[in-house]
Protein backbone atom coordinates (compact mmCIF):
# COMPACT_ATOMS: atom_id res chain seq x y z
CA UNK A 1 0.00 0.00 0.00
CA UNK A 2 1.58 3.49 -1.08
CA UNK A 3 0.81 6.58 1.25
CA UNK A 4 -1.32 9.13 -0.51
CA UNK A 5 0.56 12.05 -1.57
CA UNK A 6 -0.20 15.82 -2.63
CA UNK A 7 0.70 16.91 -6.26
CA UNK A 8 3.47 19.16 -5.81
CA UNK A 9 1.54 22.02 -6.91
CA UNK A 10 -0.95 21.53 -3.76
CA UNK A 11 2.53 21.32 -1.62
CA UNK A 12 3.79 24.42 -2.96
CA UNK A 13 0.42 26.43 -2.05
CA UNK A 14 0.96 25.12 1.71
CA UNK A 15 4.11 26.54 1.40
CA UNK A 16 4.13 30.21 3.12
CA UNK A 17 4.51 33.47 0.27
CA UNK A 18 8.04 34.61 1.66
CA UNK A 19 9.69 36.69 -0.67
CA UNK A 20 13.76 37.27 -0.23
CA UNK A 21 13.30 41.01 1.16
CA UNK A 22 11.12 39.81 3.78
CA UNK A 23 13.44 36.56 4.35
CA UNK A 24 16.08 39.15 4.94
CA UNK A 25 14.74 41.98 7.12
CA UNK A 26 14.08 38.90 9.29
CA UNK A 27 17.28 37.95 9.34
CA UNK A 28 18.91 41.08 10.32
CA UNK A 29 16.14 41.79 12.83
CA UNK A 30 17.45 38.63 15.07
CA UNK A 31 21.08 39.91 14.05
CA UNK A 32 20.30 42.91 15.88
CA UNK A 33 18.92 41.15 18.89
CA UNK A 34 21.31 38.33 18.97
CA UNK A 35 24.60 41.09 18.85
CA UNK A 36 23.00 44.79 20.60
CA UNK A 37 23.72 44.83 24.36
CA UNK A 38 21.50 43.95 27.29
CA UNK A 39 19.41 47.08 28.09
CA UNK A 40 20.03 47.68 32.05
CA UNK A 41 19.93 50.43 34.64
CA UNK A 42 22.46 51.20 36.55
CA UNK A 43 22.88 51.64 40.61
CA UNK A 44 23.05 55.62 39.55
CA UNK A 45 19.13 55.33 37.82
CA UNK A 46 18.49 53.69 40.90
CA UNK A 47 19.45 56.39 42.81
CA UNK A 48 17.79 59.31 40.57
CA UNK A 49 14.23 56.88 40.68
CA UNK A 50 14.78 57.05 44.60
CA UNK A 51 15.48 60.30 44.78
CA UNK A 52 12.10 61.20 42.50
CA UNK A 53 10.00 59.30 45.01
CA UNK A 54 10.90 60.79 48.12
CA UNK A 55 11.75 63.91 46.30
CA UNK A 56 14.62 64.63 47.85
CA UNK A 57 13.79 63.89 51.49
CA UNK A 58 16.14 61.99 53.95
CA UNK A 59 15.97 58.54 54.09
CA UNK A 60 16.27 56.56 57.33
CA UNK A 61 17.68 53.38 57.12
CA UNK A 62 15.80 50.26 58.89
CA UNK A 63 12.16 49.78 59.92
CA UNK A 64 11.42 48.01 56.74
CA UNK A 65 11.84 44.72 56.13
CA UNK A 66 12.65 43.23 52.51
CA UNK A 67 12.24 39.45 52.20
CA UNK A 68 13.48 37.62 48.76
CA UNK A 69 15.38 34.33 48.87
CA UNK A 70 18.69 35.51 48.68
CA UNK A 71 19.87 32.85 46.18
CA UNK A 72 17.61 32.40 43.20
CA UNK A 73 18.09 29.67 40.44
CA UNK A 74 15.75 32.01 38.13
CA UNK A 75 14.99 35.51 37.88
CA UNK A 76 11.45 34.51 35.99
CA UNK A 77 9.00 34.81 38.99
CA UNK A 78 10.77 35.84 42.20
CA UNK A 79 8.78 35.68 45.46
CA UNK A 80 8.92 39.17 47.67
CA UNK A 81 7.50 40.70 50.56
CA UNK A 82 8.08 44.05 51.98
CA UNK A 83 6.61 44.50 55.53
CA UNK A 84 7.14 47.94 57.17
CA UNK A 85 7.12 48.57 61.05
CA UNK A 86 4.13 50.77 61.80
CA UNK A 87 1.12 50.98 64.17
CA UNK A 88 -0.89 51.85 61.62
CA UNK A 89 -3.16 54.51 63.29
CA UNK A 90 -4.30 57.88 61.98
CA UNK A 91 -1.75 59.40 63.70
CA UNK A 92 1.19 57.12 62.64
CA UNK A 93 0.92 55.17 59.40
CA UNK A 94 2.65 54.31 55.95
CA UNK A 95 1.59 56.25 53.24
CA UNK A 96 3.24 54.29 50.49
CA UNK A 97 5.77 52.01 49.61
CA UNK A 98 7.93 51.85 46.79
CA UNK A 99 10.42 49.09 45.61
CA UNK A 100 13.33 49.74 42.95
CA UNK A 101 16.06 47.48 41.62
CA UNK A 102 19.52 47.91 40.50
CA UNK A 103 19.86 46.25 37.28
CA UNK A 104 16.67 45.73 35.04
CA UNK A 105 15.55 47.98 32.28
CA UNK A 106 13.54 49.90 34.81
CA UNK A 107 14.90 50.72 38.15
CA UNK A 108 11.10 51.09 39.31
CA UNK A 109 9.14 48.13 40.45
CA UNK A 110 6.35 49.23 42.16
CA UNK A 111 4.47 51.97 44.34
CA UNK A 112 2.09 50.58 46.69
CA UNK A 113 -0.44 52.83 48.34
CA UNK A 114 -1.87 52.58 52.24
CA UNK A 115 -4.37 53.93 54.69
CA UNK A 116 -4.44 53.38 58.66
CA UNK A 117 -7.53 51.22 57.26
CA UNK A 118 -4.87 49.18 55.38
CA UNK A 119 -4.36 47.50 59.06
CA UNK A 120 -0.61 46.75 58.49
CA UNK A 121 1.69 47.96 56.17
CA UNK A 122 2.37 44.94 53.98
CA UNK A 123 2.93 43.78 50.20
CA UNK A 124 3.41 40.18 48.68
CA UNK A 125 4.04 39.86 44.94
CA UNK A 126 6.44 38.63 42.59
CA UNK A 127 9.12 40.46 40.58
CA UNK A 128 11.45 39.63 37.81
CA UNK A 129 15.23 40.47 37.96
CA UNK A 130 17.48 40.70 35.32
CA UNK A 131 20.84 39.87 36.96
CA UNK A 132 22.33 39.25 40.81
CA UNK A 133 21.53 42.70 42.17
CA UNK A 134 20.37 45.42 44.58
CA UNK A 135 16.49 45.25 45.89
CA UNK A 136 15.22 48.33 48.10
CA UNK A 137 12.05 49.11 49.44
CA UNK A 138 11.34 53.04 50.43
CA UNK A 139 8.84 53.63 53.14
CA UNK A 140 6.98 57.27 53.20
CA UNK A 141 5.57 57.48 56.52
CA UNK A 142 2.48 59.76 57.44
CA UNK A 143 5.08 62.85 59.15
CA UNK A 144 6.71 62.91 55.90
CA UNK A 145 9.91 60.90 56.90
CA UNK A 146 11.04 58.09 54.79
CA UNK A 147 12.53 54.55 55.77
CA UNK A 148 14.15 52.10 54.07
CA UNK A 149 15.13 48.43 53.78
CA UNK A 150 17.85 46.42 51.05
CA UNK A 151 18.68 43.25 50.27
CA UNK A 152 21.40 42.19 47.84
CA UNK A 153 20.10 39.31 45.61
CA UNK A 154 22.08 36.45 43.42
CA UNK A 155 20.40 35.16 40.33
CA UNK A 156 22.00 32.28 38.85
CA UNK A 157 19.76 32.71 35.33
CA UNK A 158 18.44 35.81 35.11
CA UNK A 159 15.56 37.06 33.56
CA UNK A 160 14.49 37.73 30.11
CA UNK A 161 15.62 42.00 29.69
CA UNK A 162 14.47 44.07 27.02
CA UNK A 163 16.19 44.71 23.85
CA UNK A 164 17.80 47.69 23.06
Amino acid sequence: MTPHRQPSAARASLAPDLSRRAFLAGGAGAAVCVIAPSVRAAPAEMEAAIKAFTGGAAIAPGGVTVDIPVLLESGNSVPMTVTVDSPMTAQSHVRAIAVFNERNPQPNVGVFHFSPRSGRAFVSTRIRLGDSQKVVAVAQMSDGSFRSGEIDVIVTLPACVEGA
